[in-house]
C-alpha cells in the first residue's frame, strides 16, 4: 500500500508540473501576442490566428486532460485503458490543430472546398471540446453544445418554425465548427477571449499570489466588526473587492468564503444564510466596476463601445446592488435576538502589510483606469498594470522571500485561461450554429408577435429564458449563448445596444444563485455545510434585486450613466427612487424592519416597489411619500415598544 501511495503522490507531482508548464506557456504566448508598443521597443504581437487559436487551443485542451487524468488517479481508477483512451485523445486534438493550421494556410492563397475528411475532423474536434468541457464545467454547456451539432444536422426535418433549409452537410458542418477564423471553435468569440480577457484573468492570479485575498479579508472584518451584521458586511465586502479582481463567483466563493462563511454562522446566522451572503457577495464581483469579469470585456468587444463605457455604465446598478445585500444583512440581523448575535467581535487590526497589499490592488486599478481614460484598449491597460504590477508586487517581503509566487501566479492565470477557453469553444459551437440555421430571428418574430408592443412582457420573457438557458453554465458562456438568442429580440423594441446587453448580462450572472442548478450557491453550499438547494433558495432572496434593478433601467435609462439624454438631476432623481424600492422590496421579501411585517404590509411595500420603478414621475413621488409613511409608523411603533 505504501508503494502505491507513493507512486500516486508521484504522478500526481509530475501531473501538477506539466499544468504549471502549460498555464505558464499559455499566459506568456498569450501575452506576447497582445503586448503593446512602448516606446522605441519593439512589438512581437499580434500573432497569425492560423496557428494562435489551434496552438492556444492545443495547450488548453493538454491542460484539462492532464487535469482530468490526474484527479482520476488521485481516486486510484486510472487504469491502463484509461491512460491508453487519454493518449489517444492527446494524439487527436494535436492532429486536429495541425489540420486548421494547414488548411488555414491554404486558404490564404486559394479556395478550399470541404468534403468527408473535413467533416470528420471538424466533429472530432468538436467531440474533443465537448468532453473537455463537460470534465470542467458539467454536463449542462456541454449538452447545450452536442445538440447544437445535432441541430446542424437534422434541422431540415424540425417542425417550424425551427425548420432549417437544406445545406451541404459535410461544407456547414466544417465552416461552422472548426476552420472558419470567423465563427465555431476557433472563431471570433475565442479570439476576444484569447485577446481582451487574458490580460485580466493573469492579473487576477497575480494579484492573489501578492495575498491581495487574504489583506483584503482581514481589513474587511476590522472595518466591519462593530456592525450588527458583523461578519456577513465583512463578506459582502470583502468579496466585492475581491472579485472585481478575480472575476469569477465560484473562484472568489472558494477564496474568501472559507474564512468568511464560518465565522457568519458563529454570529448565529444559519449555514443556508452564510452561504447565501457569500455566493450573492461573490456572483456581485462580475458587475462591479472598475474591473469586472470576463464577459464585461467581451461585451464592450461586441457592442462596439470602450471597455470605460461599459464600466462607467453600470456603475449605479451595481452600487446599487451592494446596497441591497447590506440592507438584507441587516433587516436579517434585526430578526436575530441580541442574544444570538454579538455586536462586537475581537477581531485583530490588520498589520502593515495588509494594507501595503490593499494598496497594490488601488494602485493596479488606478493605471488601469487612467490608462482608460487616456484613449488606452482594455487589453492594452490590462497588459500595463500586469507589468507594473510585477515590480509593485516585490515590496511584499513574502514575495521577496520567494518570487517563485509571481511565476505560479501566471501559470495559474494560464491555467484559469485553459479551462475557460474550452468553454468558450462551446459558445462558438452555439452561436455559428444560431447564426447558420437562423434561429435568433425566428425567436425574435415568434416573441415579438407574442408579446406584442409590451416591452414589459418581453422583458420579462427574454429575463426569464435567461435563467433557463445560464443555468449550470458559467457567466461569459451564459451571457454569450443568451445574447445571441435574446438579443434580436430586445434590439426589436428599439432599446439601446448597450442598455440591452447589460440586461442579458446581469441575468446571465444571476443564473449563478438561482435553483435548480446554482453552480456560485452550491460551491458556498460545499464551504458553509447547508443544503445546497436551500442555500440557492436564500441567496436567490438575499439577491433579488440583481433581477429587479435591469427592469429599472430599462424603463429608465438615467441609471445607466452616459446612456440617453438624462441630466445630473434626472440621474439623482432616479437613483433615489432606486434606493427607496431596494429598502421596501428587500424589507418585504426579508419579512422585517424594526419588528415582524406582516403579509398585508409585506404585500403593500412590494406594490411601492413596482410604483417606484415605474416610469411615472408623479407615480414615483406619490410612492416615496407613502414609503415614508409606512417607514415612520414603523418606528415610532418600535421607540413605543422599546419604551415598554
Amino acid at each position: 500500500m505504501g508503494d502505491l501511495a507513493t507512486s500516486g503522490e508521484a504522478s500526481s507531482g509530475r501531473a501538477s508540473a506539466a499544468i504549471f508548464w502549460l498555464g505558464l506557456l499559455i499566459s506568456l504566448v498569450g501575452l506576447a501576442n497582445v503586448l503593446p508598443t512602448y516606446g522605441q521597443l519593439p512589438r512581437i504581437g499580434p500573432f497569425a490566428v492560423e496557428w494562435f487559436r489551434p496552438f492556444l487551443f492545443l495547450l488548453a485542451f493538454l491542460v484539462c486532460l492532464v487535469a482530468d487524468a490526474n484527479k482520476r488517479a488521485r481516486r486510484a481508477r486510472l487504469g491502463s485503458l484509461h491512460f491508453a483512451g487519454y493518449t489517444l485523445a492527446a494524439v487527436a486534438a494535436v492532429f486536429v490543430s495541425w489540420d486548421h493550421y494547414r488548411i488555414g494556410q491554404l486558404t490564404a492563397t486559394s479556395v478550399v472546398f470541404f468534403g468527408p475528411r473535413e467533416m470528420g475532423i471538424s466533429l472530432l474536434a468538436a467531440g474533443l471540446s465537448i468532453w473537455a468541457c463537460w470534465r470542467i464545467w458539467g454536463a449542462p454547456l456541454a449538452l447545450i453544445g452536442a445538440g447544437a451539432i445535432l441541430y446542424l444536422f437534422t434541422g431540415q426535418f424540425w417542425p417550424a418554425p425551427f425548420t432549417t433549409a437544406p445545406t451541404d452537410v459535410a461544407d456547414t458542418i466544417s465552416a461552422n465548427l472548426w476552420y472558419d477564423s470567423a465563427q465555431g471553435i476557433l472563431g471570433s468569440l475565442i479570439g476576444v477571449v484569447l485577446t481582451t480577457v487574458l490580460p485580466f484573468v493573469i492579473l487576477g492570479a497575480l494579484l492573489e499570489s501578492t495575498g491581495a485575498a487574504g489583506s483584503m479579508i482581514s481589513i474587511s472584518f476590522f472595518l466591519m466588526r462593530r456592525l450588527r451584521g458583523g461578519p456577513a458586511h465583512a463578506a459582502i465586502l470583502a468579496s466585492a473587492l475581491f472579485g472585481t479582481v478575480s472575476g469569477s463567483a465560484v473562484s472568489n466563493v472558494v477564496g474568501t468564503g472559507v474564512v468568511t462563511i464560518p465565522m457568519i454562522r458563529k454570529r448565529g446566522f444559519s449555514s443556508s444564510f452564510a452561504g447565501a451572503v457569500e455566493a450573492t457577495a461573490s456572483t456581485g464581483g462580475q458587475i462591479l466596476p472598475p474591473i469586472m469579469g470576463a464577459a464585461a470585456l467581451v461585451m464592450a468587444d461586441i457592442v462596439g463601445v470602450s471597455y470605460l463605457t461599459v464600466i462607467v455604465a453600470v456603475l449605479i446598478p451595481a452600487v446599487a446592488y451592494y446596497l441591497s445585500l447590506f440592507l438584507a444583512v441587516h433587516f436579517e440581523a434585526q430578526r436575530l435576538s441580541d442574544s444570538e448575535t454579538q455586536h462586537d467581535m475581537d477581531i485583530p487590526a490588520p498589520g502593515p502589510q495588509d494594507w501595503l497589499n490593499l494598496a497594490l490592488v488601488f494602485a493596479t486599478i488606478a493605471v488601469i483606469l487612467s490608462l482608460l481614460v487616456n484613449g488606452f484598449s482594455a487589453t492594452g491597460a490590462g497588459t500595463t498594470a500586469i507589468l507594473v504590477l510585477l515590480p509593485l508586487s516585490f515590496l511584499n517581503a513574502r514575495v521577496r522571500r520567494a518570487p517563485r509566487q509571481l511565476i505560479a501566479g501566471v501559470a495559474r492565470g494560464g491555467k484559469v485561461m485553459a479551462e475557460l477557453a474550452m468553454a468558450i469553444a462551446i459558445v462558438g459551437v452555439i452561436v455559428s450554429t444560431l447564426s447558420a440555421t437562423g434561429v435568433p430571428t425566428s425567436f425574435a418574430v415568434a416573441l415579438s408577435d407574442a408579446s406584442g408592443s409590451s416591452l414589459f412582457v418581453a422583458l420579462f420573457v427574454a429575463a426569464v429564458g435567461c435563467i433557463v438557458l445560464g443555468t449550470g453554465m458559467p457567466t461569459l458562456p451564459a451571457y454569450l449563448t443568451i445574447v445571441s438568442v435574446m438579443g434580436p429580440t430586445l434590439q426589436a423594441f428599439d432599446m439601446d445596444l448597450l442598455a440591452m446587453h447589460l440586461f442579458v448580462f446581469f441575468f446571465g450572472v444571476a443564473a449563478g444563485i438561482t435553483p435548480p442548478v446554482a453552480l456560485t450557491a452550491f460551491a458556498a453550499a460545499s464551504v458553509s455545510g447547508g443544503r445546497p438547494i436551500a442555500t440557492a433558495l436564500v441567496a436567490t432572496r438575499v439577491g433579488a434585486m440583481i433581477f429587479l434593478i435591469p427592469f429599472a433601467w430599462a424603463f429608465d435609462d438615467a441609471l445607466l450613466i452616459g446612456i440617453g439624454q438624462s441630466g445630473f438631476l434626472e440621474m439623482i432623481a432616479a437613483f433615489v427612487f432606486l434606493l427607496a424600492a431596494l429598502y421596501f422590496s428587500t424589507s418585504a421579501l426579508c419579512g422585517y424592519d424594526r419588528g415582524t411585517l406582516g403579509w398585508i404590509e409585506r404585500g403593500l411595500r412590494l406594490c411601492l416597489t413596482a410604483a417606484l420603478l415605474s416610469p411615472f414621475f408623479v407615480v414615483e413621488l406619490a410612492a416615496l411619500f407613502v414609503g415614508a409613511v409606512l417607514v415612520v409608523r414603523r418606528r415610532v411603533a418600535s421607540s413605543r415598544a422599546s419604551a415598554v
